[in-house]
């Protein structure tokens, strides 16, 4: 089940990735879905947070992947990736993200880099700008 389109300020944005935080138990992929500049590493950051991630939280759009070991719920570790310069999804498989599914809590920015790699029960979070300069569109599984 999807929950409609609702308009978000960036604090309520934020608001939200943290309630999200607060239901995972353990391993799970979300795909945060949505245009450039829409907010996809801000709810990140705050979902992040909102396992108690300390300090600066930077995109992982160079790195690709940050990996945040223990952080999770039990104790889990959460992968926060940007998948945006992957030319290709077998690009991605290096990386560890395969494993990373199954065992870990994952953030995947720009998910259709990834294609097929991305697992069936992914959560899809789309995120848009809106007619406000200040407002977003947030869609929640």
């Amino acid at each position: 089940m999807t929950l409609p389109d609702t308009l978000v300020n960036q604090a309520q944005l934020e608001a939200a990735a943290q309630r999200l935080a607060g239901r995972i138990l353990g391993p799970a992929t979300f795909c945060l879905e949505g245009p450039l500049g829409a907010g996809k590493s801000t709810f990140a950051r705050a979902f992040l947070r909102a396992f108690g991630v300390p300090g600066d939280i930077p995109s992982p759009t160079f790195t690709l992947v940050e990996v945040y070991d223990g952080y999770g719920p039990n104790g889990i570790d959460i992968w926060h990736v940007d998948a945006y310069r992957l030319i290709s999804p077998q690009e991605a498989e290096p990386l560890g993200l395969i494993e990373a599914f199954d065992m870990a809590l994952c953030l995947v920015e720009w998910p259709d880099k990834l294609g097929s790699l991305i697992p069936d029960d992914a959560m899809h979070i789309h995120i848009a700008h809106a007619e406000a300069a200040d407002m977003r569109r947030l869609t929640l599984p």
